[in-house]
């Protein structure tokens, strides 16, 4: 797994995603200091959003249609770009919000490009992919455990400015890590790319048919749509909410460290087990998410709440691991990038639902008993996962031909 190609792909994702948590403390901090409220950190966040969300479809048929790394290169300088244009602008105390705005909308846009390439690029660089998913996320969960302290340290000794500055810098660090992969030649067999505006609708139409035929695909993402608007989202401002309030910010970090720190575990469970139906294991894994929201409704002390907060971070990362896996080396790379984008799309696209949701049901119920709903809810999309065969009855794919050979398409038979 450890190729010189392969380490200089986690160093790229590592570092980046050590800068993307930076950038949340960087935004409210600056713009808070130049005398906008929440809401305005609220909005510069959601520009970001936005133009991701809405566009990453879009970039999986480009990923598709051409160099991957290339196309990541390309969405790493731009945002090397715009998070330097940041900087200049903190530094310079010449803040305005439409411009902050702006930028974090061009920054989206580079990610929609960017996100996609993701899913291809592992199973290319690694010949053992789950090791590879579980190292890169292990990586992921102790960036997001140093970013915002590191964040916390750049603007109480420097300024926003020098966030944004840091943040630039692991973008050019990333690139510069992308440029210097050899990357493998595409598999052989993978069609020739078609020009034109008709043909980028084909190339998305054919991704969504290759998407729909794949009942344990659409089926996982329906389901986790659902985990999305009554779990994931209420749970996140609600027990942000309910932990602060009744126990203070530093009790809410703790519980925060302990989740990032069970992540770390998961990533570790990931490298280890080998289930021989990875659905079916990280489904199982899912039942232990119910700690996390459960303990918080229940109003237990902040020691129950931060083990559950890690047995809750570990059954995520394991199920992570578990479905990056499958996808990667069950769909053919050709169309690998474009599956990959319809995942993170719809998961996107339901989690603001949720959080938009969270604050009358807690007007309504109390946010205590819409966290308990979210913990029965989270039982419910663990057993919905296991219900149905195609999912908890998929066999890894160590039989399948190796890269470099052509993967059989499924036919409707094969996947109900």
């Amino acid at each position: 797994m450890w190729s010189r190609d392969f380490a200089l792909f986690f160093v790229a994702r590592a570092v980046a995603r050590l800068g993307d948590t930076m950038l949340p403390v960087a935004l409210a901090a600056g713009l808070l200091q130049h005398g906008y409220g929440a809401g305005a950190v609220g909005l510069a966040m959601a520009a970001t959003a936005a133009a991701f969300a809405g566009l990453v479809v879009f970039g999986g048929v480009i990923a598709d249609r051409f160099s991957t790394r290339r196309l990541m290169i390309g969405a790493d300088l731009v945002r090397l770009g715009t998070q330097s244009l940041a900087a200049a602008l903190f530094f310079a105390d010449h803040v305005v919000l439409w411009e902050i705005c702006a930028i974090g909308f061009a920054g989206g846009v580079a990610g929609a490009v960017f996100q996609p390439g993701v899913a291809s690029t592992v199973p290319r660089l690694a010949a053992d992919i789950q090791g590879a998913n579980g190292a890169i996320r292990i990586a992921e969960s102790a960036a997001q455990l140093a970013g915002p302290a590191l964040a916390g340290l750049l603007v109480g000794f420097a300024s926003p400015g020098g966030v944004f500055a840091a943040h630039a810098a692991t973008y050019a660090l990333s690139a510069l890590c992308l440029l210097l992969i050899r990357m493998p030649p595409l598999a052989h067999g993978d069609r020739a790319v078609r020009r034109g505006a008709r043909a980028f609708r084909a190339d998305l139409v054919e991704g969504w048919h290759e998407f729909r035929v794949r009942t344990w695909l659409w089926g996982v993402i329906a389901v986790w749509c659902l985990y999305m608007i009554a779990v994931w989202g209420p749970s996140v401002p609600l027990i942000a909410a309910e932990v602060v309030q009744h126990h203070g910010p530093r009790a809410y970090g703790l519980v925060n460290s302990a989740l990032g720190a069970g992540t770390v575990v998961g990533g570790l469970l990931a490298l280890r087990l080998r289930p021989r139906r990875m659905l079916r294991a990280g489904a199982i894994a899912l039942f232990g998410f119910v700690a996390f929201p459960a303990s918080v409704g229940a109003g237990l002390g902040v020691p129950a709440m931060a083990a559950g907060a890690a047995v809750a971070g570990a059954a995520m990362s394991f199920w992570g691991v578990m479905w990056a896996t499958s996808v990667q080396t069950h769909v053919p790379a050709d169309v690998l990038n474009r599956i990959h984008a319809y995942d993170v799309a719809a998961s996107l696209a339901m989690l603001p639902v949720g959080q938009a949701l969270s604050g009358p049901a807690a007007s309504a119920l109390g946010a205590d008993h819409v966290l308990l709903v979210s913990a029965a809810t989270s039982v419910v999309v663990a057993l919905a996962l296991l219900s149905v065969p195609a999912i908890r009855d998929l066999v890894r794919a160590d039989t399948l031909p190796r890269a470099g050979t052509v993967i059989p398409r499924p036919t409707r038979t094969e996947h109900g």
